[in-house]
């Protein structure tokens, strides 16, 4: 598969694979910032992509994002399909600080992957499901 991608900045490294690690591919900050405790602020990602007809990217801080710098994705995981695809659609990851932090351009902040879309699902209303239940939200991991 191929995808375009359009760089705004030469200060952070190109995408790539981890080696051995992931088929999730980092994404990195694209200029310094500076949050204070309680700020929202739209990381800037330094890139475009153009996505095959069919796909959309997923994005998702990495797991170290909250422990290294205290920011929360505000809108919990981030979607990007193949119509987000102009030079002027940058990607961002907007973020929470839940404490004051300083980020630094090339930072690893978030990661990404890409997914067929979802086939077309047809819902067929019941009144009984009628398998047993399994013991409702929240159940597993119980002794």
């Amino acid at each position: 598969m191929e995808i375009k991608i359009k760089y705004h900045t030469d200060k952070i490294e190109k995408l790539r694979y981890i080696d051995g690690k992931s088929d999730w591919i980092d994404l990195r900050v694209a200029k310094d910032y500076d949050l204070k405790k309680g700020d929202f602020a739209l990381i800037d990602l330094g890139i475009s992509v153009k996505l095959p007809e069919g796909y959309e990217m997923i994005t998702a801080p990495r797991s170290s994002t909250f422990k290294n710098y205290g920011l929360l994705q505000s809108n919990s995981i981030g979607v990007v399909d193949e119509s987000y695809c102009g030079d002027d659609d940058i990607l961002m990851m907007p973020v929470y600080a839940t404490r004051d932090v300083h980020i630094s351009v090339n930072d690893r902040i978030c990661q990404f992957r890409i997914f067929r879309h979802q086939p077309a699902i047809e819902f067929v209303e019941c009144d009984h499901l009628s398998d047993e239940s399994r013991g409702g939200f929240g159940s597993t991991g119980r002794a």
